[in-house]
């Protein structure tokens, strides 16, 4: 069954096709029983597939249809998202410090990675942003909790450190 879906399932969806049992202990096995294989079992956002093994993606190349790489923009805003949802349209320009483009939300809810989640209860019902299982399986990410951390965007020179200022302190304080 997890060969044939076309999408990753969730343990209820496998039980529904595989009945009672130990869930956990068979598909340990079967990720045992992969390993070291062309294609491995894992589990991403609380869902299981079968993916090419990195190791051999490169053989496996096939024609397709190339998606457009995401934007500056986009993979900013997807970032926000991803820290902070669920997240309003108004709180990401709000950390952006600028207004989001018009396709910007649209082309991260076409490629899969964003959905709606409903409204905010607030003045107005702002719409809710969330990332979705497409975005943890295109990362690589088994949770959103697998997202770096603000040390290691330092250590891997994403981030680049704020310069101390006169009290000290990046924000002008001083210490107590």
């Amino acid at each position: 069954m997890l060969f044939a879906a076309a999408e990753p399932l969730s343990p209820a969806d496998i039980r529904a096709h595989a009945g009672e049992g130990d869930l956990g202990a068979a598909l340990a096995e079967l990720q045992a029983h992969y390993a070291g294989r062309g294609v491995r079992l894992v589990c991403r956002g609380g869902r299981w597939h079968f993916e090419t093994a990195p190791d051999c993606a490169s053989v496996l190349v096939r024609l397709r249809q190339v998606p457009r790489p995401l934007t500056p923009a986009q993979l900013e805003t997807l970032a926000i998202i991803a820290y902070h949802e669920p997240v309003t349209r108004a709180e990401i320009e709000d950390i952006r410090g600028v207004r989001l483009g018009q396709g910007t939300l649209d082309a991260l809810m076409e490629a899969g990675f964003v959905r709606l989640a409903g409204r905010r209860e607030a003045p107005g019902r702002p719409l809710l942003y969330v990332t979705t299982p497409a975005f943890l399986a295109h990362f690589g990410l088994s949770s959103r909790r697998d997202l770096p951390g603000l040390a290691e965007l330092e250590a891997a020179g994403l981030l680049a450190p704020l310069p101390p200022t006169e009290g000290g302190l990046p924000d002008g304080g001083s210490e107590p």
